[in-house]
């Protein structure tokens, strides 16, 4: 939001306080200030000029040369390339030896031959971006107007003397996207009233708009308030200077003087509106409806939309003639030829508009203002002021009435809060009597008794609602510096970790000894990452004023955060990397309490190993990567955990992906990323896996007994076993493990083997037993017993055939 403080100091008296000191205040009590600028800072000797006369070069089919007064004794001839340039115009110079924006300096020189002394400047070279420049100006130079002074500097005729403060508007502050709400503001920051222009609105008694128009609103949720007022007669015409002038220092380009109007309203009141040619209309009806599917509309950037049911539209009955709160309709734009102006001015739903600008790639003022809300007390006096300063700049009329299709009241709010709670809360002494001279400069009117305050919030401030805004607003009123700083109190006791924290603990060491590196991620991502890598999908939770489009909604795994790394990595030609992340991640209960949270270990995996050398090549990872460095934390934390094939991840490979389970728990997943999905992240081939360490904590865990190296010697077994492919290595592990009894120390798969000659369906997989007893030395026939419970077992179960 750009505010120009000449404008702010006729809305409220600041004349005693500097525009940088006004910044500093507002930044102290909760609207940052990103900068204060002064457009005409590092120009000099820029000043308006007379063209007395303009002839065309002798050497040139584009110059002319031209003979201009500055308000010395002689002219200055000076070369100019500009198309429209013309005598009998008063322009701006710039003289020979000043400064125009980018510290350019002009010099007397010599164009083809002839002397040019000095340089006549149009609006981009006083640093005006092209975006702002009105149209008839933006190939040429500009003109001032006819009362313009002779040799007189030029800023004061442009406001280039004016200070632009740049505010920062956090998504709670909306209020603050209107002079009106600034002057508020200001007047709360300074204890001073503010006082607003009142544009008188004179209505043609003869003719009435229920002649002109039916308004009519099929959903008062999509459109909460929807007001209606027409303008007669009108000539369309570049707006005045003054108008023009305090758009552009507002950012917005000058168009025509009824379009500038609704901007104009717009800025000061924090109330878009939308200006409609009658005549174009194509009926005398105006309808405000959902989209239907398959419907087109083309808008005013000459652009056709393919709109869909969330899209709402204003209608001609059965036409669409505009994007509800985003953009017009191309049809019935205003143009030079409009005669009669049907104004609208409307609330309409948030979420609708905010879905639609997402949808369309369109983001405007008037959008933004839609999406963060309105203050719907003022949409009457904003549409009167519009409908009477457009008939006052075009000499139209007002005709008699409005037409409210749709009108919404705001319910009364009213918080109640304690003294007591203010101080404890701040940690201040405040008095009854200091509360009520802040909620006095605020203008809160409130109630006090016994030292408990009901404050009547006014509909301008719609993010007031419970105890902890008020508390807030008593602060940055009262002064975030003067808020007392203390030491914590009371006994010093030995600190320690929890469980749960050494586990944590515990995993960062693991992992980072297995050559993986931690990364920090936002817990706020996109509705589309946040439901990726979930078995099922559950309920998001979005924020109510999200900052961007990209932290809208809390996380509900790690794994999107980390494969958004690895891309950032893989963008910057590092090629092999190892993360993790350990963070919570949120999921809604399904109502207005707050969200479920649950800590997470997630890793993420690309590249080739690291033990490259001259003697051994580099190898890539695979599968059985990460799960060995899954599998090492679960060893050293004690926890037993099996793996169990899965397809059930829509964004993993299925036939790379395995269920991490504790007992029969699933508490994770380890595989490789869907190359689908790993396209759409633009990376290679890659290994992820996610755990709940809340199911981990949860389960019991095995402590490790260190024991003495036994005296013993072991003995070593293969066996070789012919299955059906569909039995897993894990099912024949836990039948060994199972009766191998307390002898069995080992076990380990060395070989599988597959083709035609072991048969349809069949594959070979060879297993080292290690066996040992620690008490004495082991004889044959105690790990042959061993051996044929362990066969017997199998060909009963799995009817293996041992080889």
């Amino acid at each position: 939001m750009l505010v120009s403080y000449k404008w702010l100091s006729e809305l409220i008296d600041i004349k005693d306080v500097a525009p940088h000191a006004l910044a500093d205040k507002m930044s102290r009590t909760g609207i940052e200030v990103e900068n204060v600028v002064v457009p005409q800072e590092g120009m000099k000797k820029i000043v308006v000029g007379y063209v007395a006369e303009c002839v065309a070069h002798p050497d040139s089919d584009h110059l002319s040369i031209c003979q201009v007064d500055v308000g010395e004794e002689e002219l200055y001839q000076i070369v100019c390339g500009a198309p429209n340039i013309t005598d009998g115009k008063k322009v701006i110079v710039a003289l020979p030896g000043s400064r125009i924006a980018g510290n350019v300096k002009i010099k007397k020189g010599k164009m083809r031959g002839q002397v040019s002394l000095g340089m006549i400047c149009s609006l981009q070279e006083l640093g005006y971006s092209d975006s702002l420049i009105p149209k008839e100006f933006a190939d040429g130079i500009y003109f001032l107007p006819d009362e313009a002074v002779v040799g007189e500097p030029v800023f004061p005729y442009l406001d280039m003397d004016d200070a632009i403060i740049e505010l920062s508007i956090t998504p709670n502050r909306a209020d603050a996207l209107s002079m009106r709400g600034v002057a508020y503001e200001v007047g709360a920051i300074y204890n001073r009233t503010p006082h607003f222009p009142v544009q008188s609105l004179v209505e043609d008694e003869e003719a009435d708009i229920t002649d002109y128009l039916t308004v009519s609103v099929a959903d008062s949720q999509a459109a909460l308030s929807y007001h209606m007022r027409l303008i007669k007669d009108v000539t369309i015409k570049p707006s005045p200077l003054w108008l023009q002038k305090r758009l552009m220092n507002e950012g917005m380009r000058p168009v025509n003087n009824v379009v500038d109007v609704t901007n104009y309203v717009m800025l000061l009141f924090g109330q878009p509106q939308h200006a409609f040619d009658y005549d174009k209309i194509g009926s005398q009806e105006i309808l405000v409806r959902q989209a239907e599917q398959g419907e087109t509309l083309t808008t005013l950037d000459g652009t056709e939309r393919q709109l869909s049911p969330e899209n709402i539209l204003i209608t001609n009955g059965s036409e669409p003639i505009g994007l509800a709160g985003v953009m017009g309709g191309l049809d019935s734009e205003i143009t030079a030829d409009t005669t009669t102006v049907a104004l609208e001015t409307a609330m309409f739903n948030p979420v609708a508009i905010r879905r639609t600008s997402k949808q369309f790639n369109l983001y405007s003022e008037s959008s933004k203002r839609f999406e963060k809300g309105l203050n719907p007390t003022t949409i009457t006096e904003a549409s009167e002021f519009a409908a009477a300063l457009i008939a006052e700049l075009s000499g139209g009329t007002v005709v008699k009435g409005e037409i409210a299709a749709s009108d919404y009241t705001p319910d009364k709010v009213t918080v109640g809060i304690t003294l007591d709670k203010i101080n404890r809360s701040l940690g201040t002494a405040l008095t009854a009597e200091e509360v009520g001279g802040i909620f006095e400069a605020l203008g809160f009117p409130y109630a006090e008794a016994q030292h408990r305050f009901d404050v009547t919030i006014p509909p301008r401030r719609w993010d007031i609602t419970i105890e902890a805004d008020i508390v807030e607003e008593v602060a940055r009123l009262y002064g975030y510096d003067n808020l007392p700083s203390t030491l914590p109190g009371g006994d010093a006791v030995p600190g320690g970790l929890t469980v749960e924290q050494q586990l944590v603990r515990d995993i960062h060491e693991l992992l980072q000894g297995f050559g993986y590196s931690e990364a920090i991620s936002y817990a706020l991502t996109t509705e589309a990452l946040a439901a990726r890598f979930v078995k099922e999908k559950r309920p998001l939770v979005a924020l109510d004023w999200p900052m961007s489009e990209d932290h809208a909604v809390l996380r509900q795994n790690l794994t999107s955060s980390l494969l958004t790394d690895v891309a950032y990595n893989i963008a910057r030609k590092n090629k092999n990397i190892a993360l993790y992340e350990v963070g919570n991640v949120f999921v809604s209960n399904g109502s207005q309490d707050l969200p479920l949270e649950e800590k997470h270990l997630a890793l993420a995996l690309t590249g080739a190993k690291p033990e490259r050398s001259w003697q051994k090549p580099s190898e890539a990872v695979d599968f059985y990567t990460i799960k060995g460095a899954v599998e090492g934390v679960f060893d050293n934390l004690g926890a037993k955990v099996t793996f169990r094939k899965s397809a059930d991840y829509a964004d993993l490979h299925p036939g790379r992906t395995a269920d991490i389970l504790i007992g029969e728990t699933v508490i994770g997943f380890v595989g490789q990323v869907h190359p689908k999905v790993a396209k759409t992240f633009d990376i290679p081939e890659t290994y992820v896996s996610e755990i709940s360490l809340a199911a981990l904590f949860a389960a019991e865990r095995e402590t490790i007994v260190y024991q003495e190296v036994p005296k013993f010697p072991s003995v070593k077994r293969d066996i070789a076993l012919l299955v059906d492919k569909q039995v897993t290595h894990q099912q024949l592990l836990d039948v060994i493990t199972g009766k191998g009894g307390k002898l069995l120390q080992t076990v380990s798969l060395f070989d599988i083997f597959e083709g035609e000659k072991l048969g349809s369906g069949k594959k070979s997989m060879a297993y080292s037993l290690v066996f040992q007893n620690p008490q004495g030395t082991l004889v044959d026939d105690d790990v042959n017993q061993i051996m044929r419970k362990i066969e017997k077992a199998l060909t009963e179960k799995y009817e293996v055939e041992i080889r």
